[in-house]
């Protein structure tokens, strides 16, 4: 029985052409707000994921300086303020223009069943226990469970129970031997991961954008979530708040739970 720790990996994050957005503001007319940006009025350091929700929000109103559009007077030139403004007005459709993209390993599927159902916004691509062989049974205990002596002895017998089955069955089935179809391993497999539980520690590719990624911080690490997946997005919400603190900024944390200023964006 191997002990693991689920882990974040951010992996993917957005990046803007600035070539393509100068010529298309070049024919709108909107050249100050690249100006803006190369002065590093936006942002200190380019900010591609903030760059891209207000490149997106500002499009829709034509709102790249006054005048543009005539029912545009004044503008909002600090960012932070502008995408706060998005938020406040709920106009979180501009979010889901900004995707990232995530590994998560070690984590079991007890969380990865719980994720999906998280469902717009989201693309997974998860670890198939019907074409991947368990050799060992990797495996999660929070810190209450691991403090129980008696709970962690007959948990790991169990565990190392599962493991040696699993190898008896893969020599059973001569799954090792010479010329055995893939196929054959594969349809073997898939039974085989029957007789590993619920917990087993896989992993995923999870993408989701800012919009989604808002609401499931706030819904997994909400007090009465499960445990694992508390931790998983405690992280992920860490992350964001460093990657894009304009629109991650307006969190508190209170005993693990991240409660947004604005809700439902």
């Amino acid at each position: 029985m191997k002990s693991v720790e689920p882990e974040v990996f951010l992996v993917a994050r957005p990046e803007l052409d600035y070539d393509e957005i100068a010529r298309y503001l070049r024919d709108v007319g909107g050249e100050s707000w690249l100006e803006r940006l190369d002065r590093g009025d936006l942002d200190a350091e380019l900010n591609d994921p903030q760059n891209l929700a207000e490149f997106a929000g500002r499009l829709c109103y034509r709102s790249w300086e006054p005048g543009l559009n005539p029912n545009v007077t004044r503008v909002r030139t600090d960012q932070t303020q502008y995408l706060q403004n998005i938020l406040r007005s709920m106009h979180g459709s501009v979010l889901e223009h900004v995707s990232f993209s995530f590994v998560l390993h070690n984590v079991s599927r007890v969380a990865t069943h719980e994720l999906v159902r998280h469902r717009p916004g989201v693309a997974i691509s998860q670890e198939s226990l019907r074409f991947v062989r368990l050799q060992d049974i990797p495996f999660w205990f929070p810190e209450w469970a691991r403090q129980d002596a008696e709970l962690m002895k007959r948990a790991s017998a169990l565990l190392e129970q599962m493991e040696e089955f699993q190898g008896w069955m893969a020599a059973h089935f001569g799954l090792d031997d010479e010329g055995v179809p893939f196929k054959e391993k594969k349809h073997k497999t898939s039974f085989m991961r029957r007789f590993a539980p619920e917990g087993v520690a896989t992993g995923l590719v999870w993408t989701a954008n800012v919009r989604t990624l808002r609401h499931t911080i706030e819904a997994r690490t909400a007090e009465g979530a499960e445990e694992e997946i508390r931790l998983i997005f405690g992280r992920i919400g860490e992350l964001m708040r460093r990657e894009a603190p304009a629109l991650f900024g307006d969190y508190t944390v209170e005993d693990g739970a991240w409660i947004p200023q604005w809700r439902k964006v």
